[in-house]
């Protein structure tokens, strides 16, 4: 973990109250904590480092309940997801790229909030001065921040049943590692102190969230109250495997937050949800893909609003 992100660290375990996380550190190479502590001197919760990366989920890792997200199919296919193109594949899209050429370049931090793999991070790598990709799947969190450390990654891809093919993945010469860094950590209690963040992304999160309003007040938290700018994303693909129904922000005919979601957050965000509010300056879609074997991929379409205040 870079040392340079400490300063913009609280504790996530005592939201909404903020305060700092003094950092332990074990052993480091420069600016990089290899292995120490992130300590909260008022509730005492600490938060280790272990090979450079830092885990602020203030669950603890036995609480856990074990996802899809941590196999290794699914970073494969997550990983085709994000860099598809830097294969030259033809059945690729360009979607990250769409969203990232969406975002002003900027000072101060990026945040990609849900951030996988970290496709939209490295992205914002050129964007500003510091890009932090956040997600709870260690292994998306691994296999991103081992690319940023040694600039090609090797995985397989499925083929058909048993059968795969090893790829590699190089990372282009304009993304900027010594601008990135990669934690994990809860979109919905986010380890950054208030006003933190130029630029928030939410990629594909919201629906998977059992609390999706309380991302949405997090994404207001730790964003500039002036000057800053946010996308957000998503197929509002609601279930009740991620979220009660009652904790949906659309998808429903009555009740709250009855109609489409991306209508919903549009209000939320801009007619007094939050304060201060944004003023949406974009509404459209991207279509992204999910490849699961050469034989089958699922294409999404993703509605985002881009927004500032």
């Amino acid at each position: 973990m870079k040392k340079q992100l400490v300063s913009r660290l609280i504790c996530p375990a005592c939201l909404p109250r903020e305060y700092a996380l003094q950092l332990e550190i074990r052993s480091a190479e420069d600016e990089d904590v290899v292995d120490g502590t992130l300590a909260c001197c008022q509730c005492g919760s600490r938060f280790p480092i272990l090979e450079g990366i830092a885990f602020l989920d203030p669950e603890r890792p036995e609480q856990r309940q074990v996802n899809r997200y941590e196999q290794e199919e699914v970073v494969s296919s997550y990983l085709w997801s994000h860099y598809g193109d830097l294969l030259g594949d033809e059945q690729a899209t360009d979607a990250y790229r769409q969203w990232a050429g969406l975002m002003e370049p900027h000072g101060g931090l990026a945040l990609d909030l849900g951030g996988a793999v970290g496709r939209f991070t490295f992205e914002m790598s050129c964007k500003c001065d510091l890009a932090v990709g956040v997600d709870r799947s260690l292994a998306f969190i691994k296999a991103a921040r081992r690319f940023m450390q040694e600039g090609e990654l090797r995985f397989t891809l499925k083929d058909e049943g048993l059968l795969g093919q090893e790829v590699v993945i190089r990372r282009p010469r304009q993304w900027q590692p010594q601008r990135v860094e990669f934690i994990v950590a809860d979109a919905q209690r986010l380890p950054f102190a208030a006003q933190t963040a130029s630029s928030v992304a939410s990629l594909n999160l919201v629906d998977k969230l059992p609390f999706p309003a309380v991302h949405l007040t997090e994404i207001n938290r730790v964003a500039g109250s002036s000057g800053s700018q946010l996308l957000l994303s998503d197929p509002f693909s609601w279930s009740l495997e991620a979220a009660a129904l009652d904790q949906w922000l659309g998808g429903k005919a009555d009740g709250p937050y009855a109609g489409k979601g991306l209508d919903n957050i549009e209000a939320i965000l801009g007619q007094g949800g939050v304060t201060p509010g944004w003023q949406v300056t974009r509404r459209d879609h991207v279509w992204w893909k999910i490849r699961s074997h050469s034989n089958h991929y699922e294409l999404i379409r993703s509605c985002f609003i881009k927004a500032r205040r």
